[in-house]
């Protein structure tokens, strides 16, 4: 799941120019202080971003509120962001969640995500994935790519909404095309399995690659399974062992253990029981019941200086895994 912090960047609607090349900020601060709340808003963007002043979090906080308490719609979305991260408030889920939701009920879509995520996660406010479902909804409707993504996953996994794989791959269809990697990955999973769309391989390796070029590990992970099963592409365990080893890089621990097999087998790799113990290991400390099986088995046939070697290197890779 990928949840988007936005700055909302509102000017002012007089005639008054809102730019860092032109703006006076004299008369922008004149403004705010007589109790404009554009003014203010302006002024804590200003802040916030540190274009046109030194950037000063507390500064901006503290002329978004000015701006929220009067309404401002773009200032609670921002000052309920700054409560999320403690920007120059200290950290408070409750207080994120009630800004959120006051910018949310005034229709700004990105509040309307967030305030979705933290009932998603129960940051803030009680778990709740029908009111997550709700909010997400909401923002999707307006083209907000990271709800759209979410709300796919709400009907997947049916939580909060009767699970739809078509209004699951619709969803999912419309953030992938933003470029939301989660969501082209999960996109590329339903058109593997043929769910809510025709089974289509092909189809499948299209989304998983836009999305392992952002890095997603899912989709790293999924393109090593097709390379291997030669499943939309011809079978090539140099290329499975490349993508399995993205994704186990980055933690994935089914890549892990999957890389250790290639490891074990030789397939792809130069064969290193060295090697595919360490990554089972890994894989082991992540929690994955089937690398688990494999060290006891291995233990078996290998000698105590081999295991002591892999172990060290098991380090290694869990520390690069964890940077």
């Amino acid at each position: 799941m990928i949840k988007f912090i936005i700055i909302l960047f509102f000017v002012l609607t007089s005639s008054y120019a809102f730019s860092a090349d032109n703006v006076d900020i004299d008369q922008l601060r004149l403004l705010a202080e007589q109790g404009n709340a554009t003014a203010q808003f302006n002024l804590g963007v200003i802040y916030d971003v540190g274009n046109g002043a030194p950037q000063n979090y507390i500064e901006a906080a503290k002329w978004y509120r000015m701006a929220a308490e009067q309404g401002d719609a773009g200032a609670q979305f921002n000052l309920g962001s700054m409560y999320e991260t403690g920007e120059g408030v200290p950290r408070d889920d409750k207080e994120a969640a009630n800004w959120y939701r006051l910018a949310a009920t005034q229709g700004v879509a990105a509040a309307q995500s967030n305030l979705g995520v933290m009932y998603d996660y129960g940051k803030g406010v009680p778990q709740d994935d029908i009111e997550a479902a709700k909010w997400y909804k909401l923002a999707a409707e307006q083209g907000d790519a990271a709800a759209q993504s979410n709300l796919g996953l709400m009907y997947a996994n049916g939580r909060g909404v009767v699970q739809d794989y078509g209004e699951a791959s619709g969803w999912y269809r419309l953030a992938a095309e933003q470029g939301v990697a989660a969501a082209q990955s999960n996109l590329g999973v339903l058109y593997s399995t043929g769910r809510g769309v025709p089974q289509d391989d092909i189809e499948a390796l299209k989304w998983y690659r836009l999305a392992a070029a952002q890095e997603d590990a899912a989709a790293q992970f999924n393109l090593g399974i097709a390379y291997v099963n030669g499943q939309g592409v011809a079978q090539d365990f140099v290329e499975a062992t490349k993508w399995y080893r993205l994704a186990a890089e980055q933690g994935h621990a089914e890549a892990q253990t999957n890389l250790g097999y290639r490891y074990a087998l030789g397939q792809g790799v130069l064969q290193s029981y060295k090697d595919a113990y360490a990554w089972w290991a890994v894989a082991a400390a992540n929690g994955n019941q089937t690398a688990w099986e494999n060290l006891g088995k291995a233990q078996k046939y290998l000698t105590p200086a081999l295991i002591e070697a892999a172990q060290e290197l098991a380090k290694e890779f869990m520390a690069k895994s964890n940077n």
